[in-house]
């Protein structure tokens, strides 16, 4: 393999961006496959596990594997766009041993795998040669959580079940990972280990994955928490996604939880869940821009420069009289974020504002929500209830979501393209042999 070194560590490929010969991104590195040898032997490399468009893992054969770098991979230019399928003879290096709880064969000791690395052989092949470790207790002179790099077979303990593996370093690992490629990769693990990762996630990065996760994955996942961490998660989800998360469970399940959930962030849910399911009330989210007709141009672009703000809502503000939290006071009108860029920074939001759209109405039906968004060329829309107040806003992203087949979530994740690859085939044999 042209362009290799001669030790990789298999944490620093995650997130590497794969090209083919020609310099064109084909998709980035999520993992590693291997087949564990029956006995101490180092583990033989089979291939890569390849993120590419529209959120499909690969795989991709380490003998197609021309060159490996510090921010590439190159490749031969032959891909198999076949769904990755684990076979039960395959380990995921990054997926399933970054974590666990090992043992150093000489004295014992239990120590955390923080990385492994494989290493190129006169053969071609690639095996996993040496593991780095981390000790959960201080042993003479070391120091407590001191890390060191050791042979393979120094330690042992790879090839048993384990029970509560962390997942902090799995989780560093993909600290970067936009939120919906991270739930392709959550999707793709085992469930022991999908539950392990959702467990240790944060509420608000948890709520994101979730919010791109298939259903059934989010029922599973939410089941698995305990009912205040599942409460803290909704929290933090968007109201429309925690209301359509919790429409699909059992009534007492859902009133558990709602009950668990602080008043304030309860309410907006509730009132989501009074809403059809495909009408513009069922549709929107109650947390759109709103400002007073007082506030200034300046005001408003510093509210939708938010960072963690949906694209579609920080295309506009909505103009209410107070109170400006949904359901609102009188719905005057629309700023759209173009207009506020053209004004002055000083003048007042309620000199420019849109009145001539008409807003949407919560019972209206997805049909028409969505031809309305298309008629005006918008993004998103304001929905007013009949004396007035704005009860929020949905945007094209929900719509788009809404008119998809249900599953298009789990079909996207799961597709599989591609007749069977020979090469591939007899390599992953192999590693069953």
């Amino acid at each position: 393999m042209s362009g290799a070194p001669n030790r990789v560590f298999i944490a620093r490929l995650a997130g590497i961006a794969v090209f083919d010969p020609a310099g064109d991104q084909i998709g980035r590195a999520r993992d590693v496959v291997v087949a564990l040898a029956p006995d101490d032997r180092p583990p033989r490399v089979l291939g890569l596990t390849v993120e590419v468009s529209p959120r499909r893992t690969v795989f991709l054969p380490i003998t197609r594997v021309t060159t490996i770098e510090a921010d590439a991979i190159i490749f031969d230019g032959r891909l198999n766009v076949r769904r990755f399928q684990q076979r039960a003879s395959e380990t995921l290096v990054l997926a399933e041993m970054l974590d666990r709880t090992v043992r150093l064969r000489e004295s014992g000791d239990p120590v955390s795998v923080v990385d492994v690395a494989m290493e190129p052989t006169r053969t071609r092949d690639w095996l996993l040669a040496k593991v780095a470790v981390r000790r959960a207790t201080s042993r003479g002179l070391r120091r407590r959580g001191e890390t060191s790099v050791v042979d393979w077979g120094a330690v042992e303990g790879f090839a048993t079940v384990e029970h509560g593996q962390g997942a902090a370093g799995l989780i560093a690992t993909f600290e970067n990972m936009k939120p919906a490629d991270l739930a392709s990769f959550v999707h793709d693990l085992p469930e022991k280990r999908r539950t392990e990762v959702a467990v240790a996630l944060d509420d608000e990065r948890l709520a994101d994955v979730l919010e791109e996760l298939p259903e059934d994955d989010q029922i599973e996942i939410l089941g698995k928490l305990e009912v205040d961490r599942a409460a803290d998660v909704l929290e933090s989800m968007d109201p429309d996604d925690a209301a359509d998360l919790l429409g699909e469970l059992p009534t007492d399940q859902r009133e558990r939880l709602l009950t668990r959930m602080e008043p304030h962030e309860a309410a907006p849910v509730r009132r989501l869940l009074t809403y059809a399911d495909n009408s513009a009330g069922g549709l929107m989210t109650t947390d759109p821009v709103v400002v007073a007709p007082d506030a200034t141009v300046a005001e408003a672009l510093a509210m939708i420069r938010n960072p963690d703000l949906n694209p579609a809502l920080a295309a506009q503000v909505y103009v209410c009289r107070p109170p400006t939290a949904t359901p609102t006071g009188r719905y005057l009108g629309t700023v759209h974020f173009q207009r506020l860029l053209r004004e002055p920074p000083p003048a007042l939001v309620s000199g420019i504002v849109d009145t001539e759209l008409d807003p949407l109405r919560p019972t209206m039906s997805l049909e028409a929500v969505a031809t309305s968004l298309a008629t005006y060329n918008l993004v998103a829309g304001a929905v007013v209830d009949e004396t007035g107040h704005l009860l929020g806003a949905v945007t094209i992203d929900d719509v788009l979501d809404h008119l998809l087949p249900e599953d298009w979530r789990e079909t996207v994740m799961e597709a599989a393209d591609g007749s069977a690859d020979p090469e591939e085939e007899a390599l992953r044999a192999g590693g069953e042999g």
